[in-house]
């Protein structure tokens, strides 16, 4: 799913799920720290964020449940699929977002995840989670925005 944009980006893994079940507050960039075969399997496609989300731990923040799939060509120094992984913030960033997350009830979900002139970026969300009424609402706007694109298409 290796998908280029206008602005250089490359992106390897969206999780499209997110946007449906949270309210965005506030989106970051953030670095991501890889090992060696973590970087060539990220790099072939096999990732998966949908159910991942961040957690804050001793001042850093860490990525829980994302899964990258273990790389074929790696010798006996292979890494884990699911395991701990790193993001790099500015001390600023993570203290506003810790503060978030114990203060205000909200969380940190991955959105996408993508390269930026060679590096692994991961785009978070500080996000509120959406009630079920929330989310039939989200719904019933959208059908209804398809079908006022449809009746103006047929119109014209």
């Amino acid at each position: 799913m290796k998908k280029k944009t206008k602005h250089g980006l490359k992106i390897i893994s969206l999780n499209r799920k997110a946007s449906f079940n949270y309210f965005f507050e506030n989106l970051l960039e953030a670095g991501i720290v890889l090992k060696g075969s973590e970087i060539k399997s990220v790099r072939s496609g096999k990732i998966n964020i949908a159910d991942s989300y961040g957690v804050v731990k001793n001042g850093e923040i860490f990525l829980i449940n994302s899964h990258i799939a273990t790389y074929k060509q790696a010798s006996y120094i292979n890494h884990d699929p699911i395991e701990e992984r790193k993001l790099l913030l500015n001390k600023k960033e993570i203290n506003k977002i810790s503060g978030k997350i114990q203060k205000e009830g909200f969380s940190l979900i991955p959105t996408k995840m993508y390269f930026k002139k060679g590096k692994a970026k991961i785009e978070i969300a500080i996000a509120k989670g959406k009630k079920q009424y929330d989310k039939r609402e989200a719904k019933k706007k959208s059908d209804w925005n398809k079908d006022k694109a449809r009746y103006v298409r047929k119109s014209s």
